[in-house]
């Protein structure tokens, strides 16, 4: 078995934790699989995998030459549908990371709708709010909000995000309704912890032509968008998320928007993908289909 041969089966092994599977999805054998990994482990003198009777798992080792080794397989799948001349339909497996509320809202549905147009295509969808390293991680894709700050990516942008403050009527009666900035500071605020770096998003308020972020003192922190507007529904505080996380609760009259005025300037969403990588049909289709996300109602 060829050098290339053994790191797809340890690669696919990785991804799949179970040496049976992995010779599922590359039409061999579960022992021939085992033995090309464990040659792979003899002549690169480290363990990669854990083994027990049902499963295998990454050692540190092996979890660094998976990072490595990732991204480069999937150009060498792109070359051989090249050589196999089913370059031109899309197939193979997608692998894309999205946030978590858009990507289930938004981004789901137009990749459903891609697979059922392409019967030989897999998703691989990665639900997070933190962001992560596309070439290092393997991805073909990434929709990123806000301002991108590697380089090194190539972006397309697709939407905006709006974000907006909002209260439960029951909190403002309580506390009082803001009317300048200002008065925020008396006010409790439900925030977003941010994955990775354990810090708050602060709110972001537009005053005449200037962008002004601010903390409140009273904070409840949640990792998580959707559990943002419960808090604000249950009269937590106010809270800032982008604007249709809170639609259906307006609609109910369970939250109430707060100072629509000072609404910052839209964020942009963009798809970003490695600039140096090659553009397979998976990718170019998903591409298109994503470039709808911005055709969504307001």
């Amino acid at each position: 078995m060829s050098g290339v041969q053994q790191f797809l089966s340890f690669a696919q092994a990785a991804r799949r934790c179970s040496f049976a599977e992995a010779a599922r999805d590359l039409g061999s054998s579960p022992s021939t699989v085992a033995k090309s990994v464990a040659r792979l482990e003899g002549e690169l003198g480290v363990k990669l995998f854990h083994r027990t009777t049902r499963r295998v798992t990454l050692t540190p080792d092996g979890e660094r030459l998976y990072r490595r080794c990732e991204r480069v397989l999937a150009e060498v799948e792109d070359l051989q549908a090249e050589a196999a001349g089913v370059r031109a339909t899309p197939s193979g497996t997608l692998r894309i990371d999205t946030p978590i509320t858009y990507g289930r809202r938004f981004v789901m549905p137009l990749l459903a709708e891609l697979a059922r147009r392409h019967p030989g295509l897999k998703l691989d969808v990665r639900l997070q709010d933190q962001y992560v390293d596309l070439v290092r991680d393997g991805l073909d894709l990434a929709v990123r909000v806000g301002a991108l700050r590697d380089s090194t990516l190539v972006a397309r942008r697709v939407d905006t995000q709006q974000l907006a403050l909002f209260a439960s009527p029951d909190y403002l009666r309580a506390r009082g309704r803001p009317v300048r900035i200002e008065d925020l500071g008396a006010h409790s605020g439900v925030f977003f912890r941010m994955p990775g770096v354990g810090r708050d998003r602060p709110w972001q308020l537009r005053q005449g032509r200037r962008l002004v972020e601010l903390h409140p003192g009273q904070r409840v922190q949640v990792n998580d968008g959707e559990g943002m507007v419960v808090a604000a529904v249950l009269g937590l505080g106010i809270t800032q998320v982008p604007d249709f996380m809170a639609s259906d609760e307006v609609a109910r009259g369970e939250l109430v928007e707060v100072l629509p005025a000072l609404r910052p300037a839209p964020m942009p969403v963009s798809l970003v993908m490695p600039s140096s990588r090659l553009v397979p049909p998976r990718v170019r289709a998903a591409l298109e289909i994503l470039r709808r996300l911005g055709d969504r109602p307001r």
